[in-house]
C-alpha cells in the first residue's frame, strides 16, 4: 500500500459562512478512496467562530475540568472530551487579537463536509477535522484527528496474530490520527494550505456511513490511568475530588494559599493554625490532637506536589 498526501492549493483565507466542500471541490479532482482531512482551524472559521474575548473567559467555556496547570499553561479535558493544552484554543494563523476555539462538534462537521462534497462531486470520500496537539511525556506537536466521517477512526487487533504466531491483544492502531499527522507533514504550518487529499488508503478502512467518528478515539474517564497532573493528582489525594472538577493547583501558591486548600473539609480551626516562615503553627488543645494529625499529614503532601518544603510545629493552647 503506498499513501499519498496532496495538499489542496489556492483555499486562501476562509471567512464566516464559506462552503468548505465547495472551496475543496472547486479546487481539486476527487476521486474514489480518498480521504480528505481538513485543518478545524478553516472549520472553526468558517462557522464565525474566531473570537476577541479574554483568553481566560473562553478558556473556561471551553472546559469541562482542568487536567493540570503550572503557572500560565493549563491542561484540560474539553466538552468533547479531548485533553489539550488551552482547549485547543489557538492565535495563531488569525487575524491579530482573535483567538479560535475548536469546533463544537467535530464528527458533526466531518459529516457536513462529506455530505456536501458528495453532493458536488457524486463521491463519498472520507473526512477528517484535524487540530494540533502535544503528547505526554514527548516533547512536540503532531496533528490528531478530532473528527471524522466514513473512515474506521482506529482499527483493533485484537485475536491476531503477528508473523511470529504471537497473539495480540491491545494493538490497535489509531488510523485516523496517524492520516492526520502525515497531512500535517505535506501541508506544513505556514504553507496556508488547510486541506489535503489522501490517496491510496486501505479499502478496509473507508466506511460506507459515517461511522463512530473520531470520539472512538477518547479514552473515557473511568479507563485513564493519568487524569491528573502529578501535583493535581496529589492534591485529589489529599481532600477528595475537587481538583476534578476544577479546583486551581497553581505551583506559585502562597503558604497561607496551601493551608487554606489542606484545611478544605476539616473541622479544624483557622484560628488556631499560623505561618512562620516557612513552617505551619497548629495551636491544639485536648480535644484537636487527632485533627492536628491530619492536617499535618496533608500539609506536608500538598507542600511536596507543591514544590514547597513545608515544616509543622505544634504548640499545646493555654488550658483553662
Amino acid at each position: 500500500m503506498t499513501l499519498v498526501f496532496e495538499p489542496v492549493e489556492g483555499i486562501g483565507e476562509v471567512s464566516p459562512g464559506d462552503d468548505i466542500g465547495a472551496l475543496i471541490a472547486e479546487r481539486c479532482e476527487l476521486s474514489p478512496g480518498d480521504v480528505v482531512v481538513v485543518t478545524s482551524k478553516i472549520v472553526s472559521k468558517s462557522a464565525g467562530l474566531a473570537t476577541t474575548r479574554p483568553k481566560d473567559e473562553l478558556l473556561a467555556a471551553e472546559t469541562d475540568r482542568v487536567v493540570a496547570r503550572r503557572g500560565p499553561t493549563s491542561i484540560v479535558r474539553t466538552h468533547h472530551g479531548l485533553t489539550m493544552a488551552a482547549a485547543g484554543i489557538d492565535n495563531s494563523n488569525t487575524a491579530p487579537g482573535t483567538l479560535i476555539p475548536l469546533p463544537p462538534d467535530p464528527d458533526g462537521a466531518a459529516s457536513a463536509i462529506r455530505r456536501r462534497l458528495e453532493e458536488l462531486t457524486g463521491l463519498s470520500v472520507a473526512v477528517v477535522i484535524s487540530d494540533t496537539a502535544g503528547r505526554a511525556w514527548r516533547t512536540g506537536q503532531t496533528d490528531i484527528a478530532i473528527g471524522c466521517a466514513g473512515l474506521l477512526p482506529v482499527d483493533s487487533f485484537e485475536g491476531r496474530t503477528d508473523p511470529y504466531g504471537n497473539p495480540l491483544a491491545v494493538t490497535a492502531p489509531a488510523i485516523a490520527d496517524q492520516l492526520a499527522g502525515g497531512a500535517e507533514l505535506a501541508s506544513g504550518k505556514f504553507g496556508a494550505r488547510p486541506v489535503v487529499v489522501v490517496r491510496g488508503a486501505d479499502p478496509a478502512w473507508l466506511l460506507q456511513d459515517d461511522g463512530p467518528g473520531a470520539r472512538a478515539l477518547i479514552r473515557d474517564e473511568a479507563s485513564d490511568m493519568f487524569g491528573l497532573g502529578a501535583r493535581e493528582a496529589a492534591v485529589a489525594a489529599v481532600i477528595g475530588d475537587q481538583p476534578v472538577r476544577g479546583l486551581p493547583v497553581d505551583p506559585t501558591m502562597t503558604l497561607d494559599d496551601i493551608v487554606d486548600l489542606a484545611l478544605s473539609g476539616l473541622d479544624f480551626p483557622r484560628r488556631h493554625v499560623s505561618v512562620d516562615g516557612s513552617t505551619v503553627v497548629l495551636s491544639i488543645g485536648l480535644d484537636d490532637q487527632l485533627g492536628a494529625g491530619v492536617l499535618a499529614q496533608r500539609l506536608v503532601s500538598l507542600g511536596i506536589a507543591h514544590g514547597t518544603a513545608i515544616g509543622v510545629r505544634v504548640t499545646s493552647l493555654p488550658q483553662d
